[in-house]
């Protein structure tokens, strides 16, 4: 693929191959029990520690602003009683060691330590220090941090500030398209996902729920029997073209034969950890 021809084709590809790399921090076996190490039992704990351990030991509001999909109760649960448990600088070192064993157990010792590996590590590490951290929370705190020396650590973070740089843009577009966070996950429910998923997954309740759902069918976008309509499917094409829009400038520091080499390195290790995760997913990701 050409870089210059289709940038935000580029985007999108890429995030198919750096957001399982990602993933398996909150999946993978390793990664769990290295949360419960320092005191994080249960999913929940691990996931909103970890992934809100970069912004140091905040309370619950700018996780719930960053975090967009997730109810207000939710968040409160988990912070900030985790840091009690476990200071942000004992997350970040669980969240990497535990990423760490489950990507060289899914990829076996001798490619995690291979050259291809380390190749990857370079190429993703010169792609995620060229993100754009202006007016996105998440990636300029996962940026902030130091970079480890070890190459798969080096690619696991990478993919973390990647994901996290992608993510600040998804964000904004669903802000631009006026969707708030409920809103947003009833209507990817209604075209490409499924409510039993994405509901339980971010505590909203029934009545929250087909609240959202009445907004979006006054609004056009949902069918009263709750399908789509073509307002709420030309969105998707929107919101997502714009999200790759976003995401596009970190590839600009590869070029077209960087990004077509890390292409090649990527779908291997990509595939590999993709096993660790369970699909279908809250994240969108698909098995193929």
């Amino acid at each position: 693929m050409s870089l210059n021809e289709n940038p935000a084709g580029t985007a999108r590809l890429m995030w198919t191959l750096f957001e399982p790399l990602h993933a398996v921090t909150y999946f993978a076996p390793q990664a769990r029990g290295a949360f419960e190490q320092v005191g994080l039992r249960g999913f929940w704990r691990g996931y909103f520690a970890g992934r809100a351990a970069p912004l140091g030991p905040v309370g619950p509001a700018p996780v719930f602003a960053a975090f967009y999909g997730f109810t207000r109760p939710m968040v409160e649960r988990a912070l900030p009683s985790v840091w009690a448990l476990a200071e942000p600088q004992q997350v970040l070192d669980a969240r990497a060691a535990g990423a760490g064993a489950a990507l060289r157990e899914l990829l076996g010792t001798a490619a995690a330590d291979g050259a291809e590996v380390a190749e990857a590590a370079r190429l993703c590490r010169t792609a995620a220090e060229a993100v754009e951290v202006t007016g996105r929370v998440l990636a300029a705190a996962n940026a902030a941090l130091p970079w480890p020396e070890d190459p798969l650590a080096v690619l696991w973070h990478a993919a973390t500030v990647l994901r996290e740089h992608r993510g600040d843009g998804h964000v904004a577009a669903l802000l631009v398209a006026g969707l708030d966070g409920c809103e947003s996950l009833v209507w990817r429910a209604a075209v490409d996902n499924e409510r039993r998923l994405l509901q339980p997954a971010r505590g909203w309740s029934d009545q929250e729920w087909e609240a959202a759902e009445a907004r979006l069918t006054a609004r056009g976008w949902l069918h009263p029997d709750g399908g789509p309509t073509d307002l709420a499917t030309t969105a998707r094409e929107e919101i997502e073209a714009r999200t790759d829009a976003l995401a596009a400038g970190p590839w600009e520091a590869l070029g077209s034969a960087g990004v077509a080499r890390l292409v090649t390195l990527l779908r291997p290790i990509a595939h590999a950890a993709a096993k660790a995760l369970p699909f279908p997913n809250p994240i969108g990701l698909s098995q193929a």
